[in-house]
């Protein structure tokens, strides 16, 4: 574990949590630990396999930082580790959460622009979801846009929420409508270039945790157009980026949020 400021982020490992596993309902397989066929951007017809140690590390970044709501953009086998992280935090920090301001709290948002897969999560999630643990399942087409005048991506539908946890790893880039001067990005030489979070920067609050799979000229356009102070590690191992809110307090409330984050787990 590496305590930065403000932050933990957790110590990559091979270590099989076996518990986690059967919780899940998931039979392990070694050749998932460090398999990385998924991540190739390429026409894809079956669901990506999962990959242990990546989903290792965002289960425990989740629960190390204790947030509270979670926005996923594009689901998958991460949905399944995300929803179960947010369970045990709220089973472990509901009383104390009870102070703090959030509509949401102990919710999960997925947003998917696939049914075949949003149908594919949504199976994986049957047998361990519980209504004290809310799963929002949000479908939306992607189109093409601009945002200062470059080309990018928009979902035509966002869910109404301020997370504290956000997980960019969508939408696929096949699957966008649309074109902007004959432009588009179904073309296996162009990234993902998702430009909904600009749009709602100024609406999360400090201490929100941006974790962004992989999509490294995405974050280079994220950090190209945000206005506020963001912190941003990289986790080369497992190619994630993860970007902290570090702006000023907005005011009272944000501070109690700010404090219970930083207080030490117990």
């Amino acid at each position: 574990m590496i305590i930065k400021k403000k932050l933990i982020i957790p110590k990559i490992t091979n270590k099989i949590d076996k518990n986690l596993l059967k919780q899940l309902n998931i039979t392990f397989s070694q050749k998932f630990m460090n398999h990385k066929s998924a991540k190739k951007l390429i026409r894809r017809n079956k669901a990506y396999d999962p990959v242990f140690k990546e989903l290792f590390f965002l289960h425990n970044l989740i629960t190390l930082n204790k947030r509270l709501t979670i926005l996923e953009i594009g689901s998958g086998w991460s949905t399944l580790f995300l929803y179960h992280a947010l369970k045990q935090n709220r089973k472990k920090y509901e009383n104390q959460t009870r102070i703090l301001r959030g509509m949401n709290k102990f919710e999960i948002f997925v947003l998917e622009n696939d049914k075949k897969y949003l149908k594919i999560t949504k199976k994986r999630l049957e047998k361990i979801s519980e209504k004290s643990t809310k799963i929002n399942w949000c479908f939306s087409d992607v189109v093409m846009s601009q945002f200062a005048g470059r080309y990018c991506t928009v979902y035509k539908s966002f869910p109404k929420v301020n997370p504290d946890f956000i997980y960019l790893d969508g939408p696929d880039i096949f699957k966008v409508k649309g074109k902007i001067n004959n432009f588009d990005t179904n073309h296996s030489d162009f990234m993902p270039m998702v430009s909904d979070l600009l749009k709602i920067e100024f609406y999360l609050i400090p201490g929100t945790i941006i974790v962004v799979d992989g999509r490294a000229a995405n974050v280079q356009f994220l950090q190209s157009f945000f206005k506020r102070k963001w912190l941003y590690y990289y986790v080369k191992d497992i190619d994630k980026h993860i970007l902290f809110l570090d702006s000023k307090s907005l005011g009272l409330a944000n501070n109690l949020s700010l404090n219970f984050y930083r207080k030490k787990n117990d």
